[in-house]
């Protein structure tokens, strides 16, 4: 299964103010919120906590059908950050999503999969048909008998939509 978040940058500043009183508290758990403190840029440590996060959902979502606002349900886990990438996981319920995240000056890109062999394995869909289930869960339509799970993100100028390379 996949899921994904993409943040504008640009836009995020117009939109959140992050910094306002009991917004990082009632987001993130105690040591996400050290994560933050503790980064040289405490924006971006916001935003790529919150991506991974929201990519989890996506599948943890389409796995039980329930809709729900708990961010601290999910926890992150950064197992390496440079500049351009963090690799991590996001733990919900005893289930682990594994994700990637692409970090630019513009945007923040993170994927989340629950098997680690798919993290590469992972192509971006365009102009293709997606079809929704009862739920307002995507899927690529493969062929009339075939669909397969996709993620769709979009945030300011930022659409994207993914899947798992068969």
């Amino acid at each position: 299964m996949i899921g994904n978040d993409i943040i504008d940058l640009v836009q995020s500043r117009k939109e959140s103010n992050w910094q306002r009183k009991g917004f990082i508290e009632k987001l993130f758990t105690t040591d996400e919120q050290q994560l933050i403190k503790k980064h040289d840029d405490p924006e971006v440590m916001v935003w790529l906590l919150w991506s991974m996060k929201e990519a989890a959902y996506k599948i943890y979502n389409r796995q039980t059908k329930m809709r729900e606002f708990s961010p601290k349900k999910l926890v992150c886990f950064i197992e390496s950050l440079d500049l351009n990438n963090s690799y991590g996981k996001v733990v919900c319920n005893k289930n682990i999503y594994h994700t990637k995240t692409i970090l630019s000056l513009e945007s923040i890109h993170t994927v989340a999969v629950t098997d680690l062999k798919n993290i590469h394995n992972v192509i971006e869909v365009e102009n293709k048909e997606i079809v929704k289930d009862e739920n307002g869960i995507p899927y690529l339509k493969i062929s009339s008998s075939r669909l397969q799970d996709i993620s769709i993100s979009h945030h300011g100028r930022f659409e994207k939509m993914i899947t798992i390379k068969n």
